[in-house]
């Protein structure tokens, strides 16, 4: 009854974003914006994003690489079932990738999956981050805007310091990791502490041990991070398309910018996508940008940049869902964490804490 009644709220809150978003708008106007916009820069947008979704396989097969091997075709059909699952629901449907890539692909477990996607997120972060603070050692603010750029930037920067550190404890950790680990099993071996948590616990320790493995491997490192600033420029470059579509003044830069925004509010977890959320931030930005422009042209501008995002994984992802001969009742044990919990659990089918193969994972951080 909790998740039901969190959707339901979820989606009143899309609502009244969505109402938020449109308000005072004229739909007829936005209508005719979207249909003047150039059918080839869109296509071209969804073909680049389409690729953006086996980039992001790709980088998760190199990350998985350290715990276990992967195939690159489950990677990919997992992916876009993912975001499919992420516009249906909001952000709850992100525990479908993990969940869903084990019963395709029996060599990665659950809490691999999961803590390999954790890395994801934060690769992620790190380069949005980069892409959008670099951005703006070049980037000229529209004129009357200089007091809130100078606010930006300074966000900007911040975010940007956080992510080094980030880096450094996550290297710390990794270097350090059978030590915390073995610590971990110590002080959680004690009985008014459920062995279940305590199992789940433990067993996210050493993957992520694992997983962390390389960020001390210099090659490993360096395709993660090749392929993330690929999948990235896969993002911003149909940003751009479709601004160019509706015969917008910006140039890359401004996209730069403008990705960013729609990035961070498509974090929202309304269903839909960010629905609402999404809208308004990625409008926003484009009139914080250029003040000139009609805000039905922003608003026009924002919904289909919407569709470019998530309509290929939509396709991709009903495809695979389809083929994938799993039932409703399934998907929608997908979606719960105790299922995750489940899964985690099953990981050590003779009923251990994990607390044996310590001395493993730690070897396994160590190479």
């Amino acid at each position: 009854m909790r998740k039901y009644l969190k959707f339901v709220l979820l989606f009143l809150f899309a609502v009244f974003l969505f109402w938020f978003f449109g308000r005072g708008l004229d739909w007829q106007l936005v209508r005719q914006s979207l249909a003047k916009a150039d059918a080839a820069y869109v296509a071209a947008a969804v073909l680049i994003i389409c690729l953006g979704y086996l980039l992001r396989a790709i980088r998760w097969q190199v990350l998985l690489a350290p715990i276990t091997k992967s195939s690159l075709k489950e990677l990919f059909a997992t992916t876009t079932v993912g975001f499919a699952a992420i516009f249906l629901i909001g952000r709850a449907g992100e525990i479908v990738r993990p969940m869903w890539l084990p019963m395709r692909d029996r060599r990665v477990r659950p809490s691999a999956a999961l803590v390999t996607l954790g890395l994801e997120r934060i690769f992620d972060l790190a380069a949005l981050v980069c892409f959008f603070a670099v951005n703006l050692i070049w980037f000229v603010p529209p004129p009357g805007r200089e007091e809130e750029f100078h606010f930006v930037e300074f966000v900007g920067i911040a975010l940007l310091v956080g992510v080094v550190f980030a880096f450094g404890a996550l290297i710390i950790y990794q270097r350090l990791s059978g030590r915390v680990i073995d610590l971990a099993a110590r002080m959680t071996d004690r009985t008014w502490i459920p062995k279940r948590l305590r199992k789940i616990f433990l067993s996210i320790l050493e993957k992520l041990s694992g997983a962390l493995a390389i960020l001390t491997n210099w090659r490993e490192l360096l395709l993660v991070s090749f392929w993330t600033f690929t999948l990235w420029l896969a993002i911003s470059i149909p940003t751009w398309l479709v601004m160019l579509a509706f015969g917008l003044p910006v140039t890359f830069s401004d996209s730069l910018f403008v990705m960013g925004f729609a990035t961070l509010s498509s974090v929202v977890p309304t269903p839909g996508g960010a629905a609402g959320a999404f809208h308004a931030g990625t409008g926003a930005s484009l009139l914080f940008l250029k003040n000139d422009i009609p805000r039905e042209d922003a608003a026009a501008f924002a919904i289909a940049l919407h569709l470019v995002y998530f309509a290929p994984a939509i396709v991709f992802g009903l495809y695979y869902f389809l083929h994938g001969d799993i039932s409703i009742e399934r998907f929608r044990s997908l979606l719960s964490s105790e299922h995750a919990v489940e899964e985690i659990e099953s990981e050590s089918p003779n009923g251990q804490s994990g607390v044996g193969s310590l001395e493993s994972g730690a070897d396994q951080s160590r190479r």
